[in-house]
């Protein structure tokens, strides 16, 4: 795989901020990513050593990082499965029952985790249309005995799995390589009558789950709200730290937390950048909309911008916030050196 990210699309991912986010750090001894997801972030970072912890208030998202990191095999046997729509109907509705038990194991045992549930999740969301996957709403729920009608639909008007042709992660396209053969569309061992060995997609999905699990390998995972892991446990005990804050937008509709984080969050995380921007041992970059933030420029924080893939929705106003996208970096991160054409702009309009 040209890069490693994660194997299942999430809504707001910053890979492409992940120069700017880094340069912004520089060298840190510690990084904190206290709204996981996907991980974009953690999984872009340069070679070097450093203590590193991901959180995420969705048990999904926090079950998944963990089972990757402890047991890559089995989380890819069970991501390993065809697009099928009554699966993902009876698997959906199995997963949002497994939630609350999740959700306190995971909260009482830092290394617990379920291969079933991480595998059975990744692949769902990868056949998934748009939001609601494993939120417990939409067109069918659960109430503790049997699926029942919600208030989004009933029956053929159901969540239809995804269709695409190049589909979304563990089921997209399989990258092609040249006509002589290599990674996954190396020529399979002949096995005789037995055949010719597993299936490319099979040998695909465990290959990166198990890149996934040796990244992972020392990565500490918790799931929880975002203040438990910016204290100074966490961070600056550490030494210095880089603290990547992405909480949910308050502009547009963000499928983020579906574990029940809502909106208003992220003034709360602003607060806290505005009172922590000034020590020494963080460098933090906080995630919004442009002008969400700008409060902190008040603070000594200064900006980065960057721009966000369009995603689906190419309606005016998603074309507009990814092009919006804007990092706040604290005092103490590196600032961005400017490009040498914008340095002979600037002094020929001086």
């Amino acid at each position: 795989m040209p890069e490693l990210v994660a194997p299942f699309p999430y809504f707001g991912g910053k890979s492409r901020a992940a120069d700017q986010v880094w340069d912004a750090f520089g060298e840190v001894d510690c990084y904190v990513e206290p709204f996981a997801g996907s991980a974009a972030m953690l999984l872009a970072a340069p070679d070097g050593k450093r203590v590193e912890t991901i959180n995420d208030f969705d048990g999904f998202i926090a079950n998944f990082w963990r089972a990757v990191a402890h047991d890559a095999d089995a989380v890819a046997f069970h991501a390993d499965w065809p697009c099928n729509e009554n699966d993902l109907f009876a698997r959906h509705s199995w997963l949002v029952r497994q939630r609350e038990n999740m959700t306190e194991r995971l909260h009482a045992d830092p290394d617990w985790y379920d291969a079933k549930i991480a595998g059975w999740w990744c692949w769902g969301a990868c056949n998934w249309i748009g939001s609601g996957w494993c939120s417990g709403t939409g067109p069918w729920v659960h109430d503790g005995e049997r699926l029942v009608k919600g208030d989004a639909g009933q029956g053929i008007n159901r969540k239809l799995p995804h269709l695409g042709d190049a589909g979304q992660g563990i089921n997209r396209q399989l990258p092609h390589l040249s006509d002589a053969g290599r990674g996954i569309n190396r020529q399979l061992p002949h096995l005789g009558n037995a055949g010719q060995g597993e299936h490319p997609r099979t040998a695909f999905i465990r290959d990166w789950m198990r890149a996934l699990q040796e990244r992972m390998r020392d990565v500490r995972v918790t799931c929880g709200d975002w203040s438990r892991v910016v204290k100074d446990s966490v961070t600056t005990r550490h030494g210095v730290t880089g603290l990547f804050l992405d909480p949910p937008y308050e502009k547009g509709a963000m499928d983020y937390g579906n574990g029940g984080m809502g909106l208003g969050i992220a003034d709360d995380v602003r607060a806290w950048c505005a009172e922590n921007g000034y020590n020494r041992k963080l460098r933090i970059v906080l995630c919004g909309h442009a002008g969400e933030h700008d409060a902190l420029l008040d603070h000594g924080w200064h900006i980065r911008k960057w721009t966000a893939r369009k995603g689906y929705a190419l309606t005016d106003e998603a074309v507009q916030n990814s092009a919006s996208e804007t990092l706040w970096c604290s005092p103490h991160c590196e600032r961005e050196v400017p490009e040498i054409a914008d340095l002979f702009a600037e002094a020929a309009n001086a």
